[in-house]
Formats: C-alpha cells, sequence, structure tokens
C-alpha cells in the first residue's frame, strides 16, 4: 500500500477494490479451520453456563480441530465457508481495497500521512464495511458454533437458509445482531491490522533493509497480525458471543461483557487467543501477499489491454 517506488505502476481505486475482495477470500480458503476452532473456544464457557455441563470439551486449537474432526468430521471445519467467503468480496474489498482512497481523503491528496490521518482512515473502512457485510458475518458465527444444537439436529441447513430464518424468527434486525460491537471491533482490527502494516512496510522500505517484495510484505503482514491479536481479542470475544446468543439471552453487547467479566472472569476475554493469533497472522500473511500481488498482475493485465503495443 506504501513504498510504491516511482518505476512501479500504481493501482487503480478499482483495481484494489477488487483485489483485497479476492485476496480476503484466498485468505479464508487457507485459514478457515483456525477460524472456526477460535469461535468454538470463545463460545465454550457460554456453553457451560447455558448447558449446566461441566466438563471442557475443547483444549486448544489443535485439540479444538482434532476433536471436532473425530467428532463431527473434517467438513465441520468449514462450516460457514460460504457465508464467510461472501462476507469477504463484501467486507475486505471496502475495508482494506479503499482504505488507500480514503487515506489520501483525509490528506487532502499530500504524500505524507500521519498516524492520525492513518487510523482515521481504517476506522471510516472499517465502520463502512460493516454496513455492507454484517449479515454473512453473523449467519458465518452461526454456522461456525452449530455444534451447540442436540445431536443429529442442524440448526440451519444452508446458507440461504439461514439468512432466511434468522429474518423469520428473529426478525430482519437478526441479521444485524452485533452490529454495534462489531463496527467496534472492525474499526480496532481495521487501524490495527492496516495502519501497522502500513507502517511497518513503510520503515522497512524507508531504510532499505528490503525491497517491495515478498519478504517484505510477509513480515509486515506477521506484524500486523500480531498486533492486531493483542488488541481486538476482547471485543471480538463479545462480538461472537453476541452474535451466537439466542434471543433474549443478553439486553446488549455491554450486558454480555458484564455477564462474561462476572461468570468466568477477564481470562474470558482472551479465550480462543491462540487460535486468534495463528489465524489473523497466518491470514494476513496470505491476504497482504496475495494483495500485492494480485494489484501487481491487475495492473500489468489493465496497462497492456489499454496500451496493447
Amino acid at each position: 500500500m506504501v513504498g510504491i517506488k516511482p518505476k512501479d505502476l500504481t493501482p487503480t481505486a478499482t483495481v484494489k477494490f477488487f483485489g483485497a475482495g479476492t485476496a480476503a477470500c484466498i485468505a479464508d480458503l487457507v485459514t478457515f479451520p483456525l477460524d472456526t476452532a477460535k469461535v468454538r473456544l470463545q463460545i465454550q464457557g457460554e456453553s457451560k453456563v447455558t448447558e449446566g455441563t461441566v466438563g471442557v470439551k475443547y483444549r486448544g486449537v489443535f485439540g479444538t480441530i482434532s476433536t471436532m474432526v473425530r467428532t463431527e468430521g473434517p467438513r465441520s471445519l468449514y462450516n460457514g465457508l460460504v457465508a464467510g467467503l461472501q462476507r469477504q468480496m463484501s467486507f475486505a474489498s471496502v475495508r482494506i481495497g479503499l482504505y488507500d482512497s480514503m487515506k489520501q481523503f483525509y490528506t487532502r491528496g499530500t504524500e505524507n500521512a500521519s498516524i492520525v490521518s492513518r487510523l482515521m482512515a481504517g476506522c471510516t473502512t472499517g465502520a463502512m464495511a460493516v454496513a455492507f457485510a454484517q449479515p454473512t458475518d453473523v449467519v458465518k458465527v452461526r454456522f461456525q458454533a452449530q455444534v451447540r444444537v442436540t445431536e443429529g439436529a442442524r440448526r440451519y441447513n444452508g446458507t440461504l437458509d439461514a439468512y432466511r430464518t434468522i429474518a423469520r424468527d428473529e426478525g430482519v434486525k437478526g441479521l444485524w445482531k452485533g452490529c454495534m460491537p462489531n463496527i467496534t471491533r472492525n474499526a480496532i482490527v481495521n487501524c490495527a491490522e492496516l495502519v501497522t502494516y502500513d507502517i511497518i512496510k513503510e520503515l522497512i522500505l524507508k531504510y532499505d533493509l528490503m525491497t517491495d517484495n515478498l519478504p517484505c510484505h510477509f513480515t509486515a503482514a506477521f506484524g500486523a497480525g500480531f498486533c492486531t491479536t493483542i488488541v481486538a481479542s476482547p471485543v471480538d470475544v463479545v462480538k461472537t458471543r453476541f452474535m451466537n446468543s439466542s434471543p433474549g439471552q443478553y439486553n446488549s453487547a455491554i450486558n454480555c461483557a458484564i455477564n462474561m467479566l462476572a461468570k468466568e472472569g477477564p481470562t474470558a476475554f482472551y479465550k480462543g487467543f491462540v487460535p486468534s493469533f495463528l489465524r489473523l497472522g497466518s491470514w494476513n500473511i496470505v491476504m497482504f501477499v496475495s494483495y500485492e500481488q494480485i494489484k501487481r498482475a491487475m495492473t500489468r493485465a489493465q496497462q497492456s489491454w489499454e496500451s496493447p503495443f
């Protein structure tokens, strides 16, 4: 996103928009089992409270994945994948693809963007993305947590059935459940993720530690994933619990957070931290590396199309 040398081709806003959505889908395909494991770990304490059980079903990210494969089959790791891909195409395209354009808007087109301008751009595109993608996020979380219903039963029969069922049983607002904590989470995630990546990459290029290529993108993406996990885990857990809750279980996201704190203690806000880091770290690496390569390929293809000779 930053550090483009004069000799390099400058990708258009359209290229960034579609490139970000495509790269995010690739990243989701690679890391989705880790995301599903994270959701199961995040709701585990809630399941014990609501169902009266005392046993801990999932222990650690790889233990969770192993248990799911053994008890539900390998396909369970990809519960909600369709909704997840729908989410990324609508969500990442906005929050990542429009970040540079929004940053230019806040800096009024100047070259040097301050940290405040970067944070404002990240918050803005993160909030905008939720407006487009919230229903897909609700459906994805519901599918990933589907094991909570009785054995042999399925909460939803398919992605479209999930949209219809939620709208019918909970009203259209059910598809926007957890919208405010999701806006909060994604404003935080977007700022931590994009701004950290932006700054790390800029510093690497500024001090000639690496060239603007794959190792640079890998390093910046890894750092962005780690910082994002630390900052975003508490609000991510609350978002997951609230989205997956039955009608009337919590009055609001704040009520959900208070209940978690009272019944499970402050460590509940970091449930699933390891899978969150593994997922966010690997997701960032795959996404940003893919995004940079897709931008370059699409820009070259666009230039070849416009100037074939």
